[in-house]
């Protein structure tokens, strides 16, 4: 239970915490129990089926760190990985650890502007990408003396290096790198709770006691262990798979099955022929599964274990999620790239579960401190009230790269990091998200929480996605507006829509506008971009 003090109330895990090494390298960790995991499936390519033994990954991640050495990679340098999952990234991030490197993580389909910006912030000075992105970042690269290292087989394009060429290096030539427990080993990018991206800096002793408040301890099965095919189908760019899937299932030994991109019928084709047992998800891909009518096709029977996070599921949705996979437990957690990432988790997995609550996403990991705030007096609140989740932990970033104001503005004296999500801890430790502190709807005081609307919207059979945002209005302040994504052939009109959500909701929560769009902007953690949204409704034309 929550410690409490006349001062503050802090609340912990349910589990007791746990003795944490985290003053060694990231990779040191993940691989500490090589000579148990040798010969077993360490990384399964989904594309072609060729498989990796942990023994392969860990020589391979080794040869190519002394290949990014002969490339003039030193101790500190910032590498950028601007690649879709495959083996090759895994292989990447590695060798910049084993090298004392950063590694900064950026999604292909950013357009060159983006790319350029980030690499430019982060200042790095080698780019691991595929021959297709090649020309988003030719001209930037060339003109800064950026080395460009190309994954694909074939002749890489004219001013790349071959990423074979790496691998083909002699690992005995590996330079020996002093590495401090809070060195960087991770630079991903994060608008935090407000602004422009920045660089989040997370060490190798974040980053280790946050795979290690996941799976290590007395209680090693809490997701995954050694005998788990874990699906890694998010994008290993952003923290939440990078993290929770690619460390933690490196540390617990499991086969990880990587998978390109996103596809409904690839995806359940794959799960049944690896027997896949553990699935994280986000709720835009749960979303997707749950319309698709090819899952009956499909025998799912092997996944036992559902995680979810990154952005909150709804009650109904869930329950249609789970009706299609009778053999699995859900487990929604909760997460921010500046909490290293992981705040919360369902304790459902453990060797001793404790009951799902549905729209819950577990108690604080363990080795931690969660305490919720009232954000306009920044009183510490006790159970059952809502205010902003601040976390505190050798979890959480060191800071903002090169922007001291911002660290201050989100790390406090004390060292709670201020989330901007605001939420409530139960009487029984649970958390439960409300929403982004900015992005509450205040409609004449009374607050509208656009997540719970949207729970409600996307239940609907002729809606195929939705989010809601607030829109001034004179008299109430303001009012919840709806983006609908139509399903299919579908022609719902907004008094169809604003119908069915007055119908289950109070007076003030009702949507007092609908707009039609063809998609949900969202980032590539399913997080939707809600400040988009916005931007749209002051054009003349907010559904185009």
């Amino acid at each position: 239970m929550g410690a409490y003090s006349p001062e503050k109330t802090i609340f912990r895990s349910k589990l007791p915490d746990i003795e944490i090494n985290n003053r060694r390298p990231l990779h040191a960790y993940c691989f500490e129990r090589l000579a148990d995991f040798a010969d077993r499936p360490c990384i399964i390519d989904g594309a072609s089926g060729a498989i990796m033994s942990y023994a392969d990954v860990d020589l391979a991640a080794r040869r190519a760190a002394v290949g990014l050495d002969r490339l003039g990679i030193e101790k500190g340098h910032v590498i950028m990985i601007l690649l879709r999952n495959s083996p090759d990234f895994v292989l990447a991030f590695l060798a910049a650890s084993h090298r004392g490197a950063v590694a900064t993580t950026a999604n292909p389909f950013y357009t060159p502007a983006e790319i350029h910006k980030q690499a430019e912030a982060s200042g790095a000075r080698l780019i691991v990408t595929e021959s297709i992105y090649f020309d988003k970042i030719r001209e930037f690269a060339q003109e800064r003396g950026i080395t460009v290292v190309c994954v694909d087989n074939e002749d890489p394009p004219e001013g790349c290096h071959r990423f074979s060429e790496l691998l083909a290096s002699d690992e005995r030539d590996l330079p020996k790198v002093d590495i401090h427990p809070d060195d960087v080993v991770a630079l991903p990018y994060s608008s935090g709770t407000t602004g422009l991206p920045k660089g989040v800096m997370l060490t190798h002793r974040s980053l280790i006691t946050s795979v290690a408040q996941q799976v290590d301890g007395e209680n090693p099965n809490l997701y995954f262990h050694q005998d788990d095919v874990l699906l890694c189908v998010l994008p290993l760019f952003h923290i939440y798979s990078l993290n929770s899937v690619l460390l933690c299932g490196l540390r617990a030994g499991s086969a990880i099955l990587i998978m390109k991109k996103f596809e409904i019928s690839a995806m359940l084709e794959l799960v049944q022929r690896y027997r896949v047992t553990v699935a994280p998800l986000v709720p835009p891909v749960v979303l997707d599964f749950v319309k698709s009518p090819l899952i009956d096709s499909y025998d799912l029977s092997s996944i036992r274990t559902v995680m979810s996070g990154a952005a909150p599921m709804g009650k109904e949705l869930e329950d249609k999620f789970m009706s299609k996979l009778p053999n699995a437990i859900l487990g929604q957690g909760y997460g921010m790239t500046e909490a290293g990432p992981v705040l919360s988790m369902c304790l459902a997995f453990a060797k001793e579960p404790f009951p799902v609550k549905s729209g819950a996403c577990g108690t604080v990991v363990r080795n931690a401190e969660l305490m919720i705030v009232d954000p306009d007096t920044g009183v510490s609140l006790g159970r059952n009230q809502r205010g902003e989740i601040c976390i505190r932990g050798d979890q959480i970033m060191k800071g903002y790269l090169k922007n001291p104001e911002a660290t201050r503005n989100t790390i406090d004296k004390e060292g709670w990091l201020h989330t901007g999500d605001i939420g409530i801890v139960d009487d029984d430790d649970e958390i439960f998200i409300v929403d982004r502190l900015k992005e509450i709807i205040k409609y004449k005081g009374f607050q509208v929480a656009p997540a719970e609307l949207e729970a409600l919207l996307i239940t609907h059979p002729h809606i195929a996605d939705a989010a809601v945002v607030p829109m001034k209005d004179e008299a109430a302040g303001e009012v919840p507006v709806a983006f609908v994504v139509r399903a299919n052939g579908s022609q719902i009109t907004e008094g169809e829509i604003k119908q069915y959500v007055s119908k289950q909701v109070v007076f003030y929560k009702r949507i007092n506008k609908v707009f039609f769009t063809e998609a949900i902007p969202k980032a590539p953690s399913g997080k939707i971009l809600r400040k988009d949204l916005r931007a749209k409704l002051s054009s003349p034309f907010p559904s185009a």
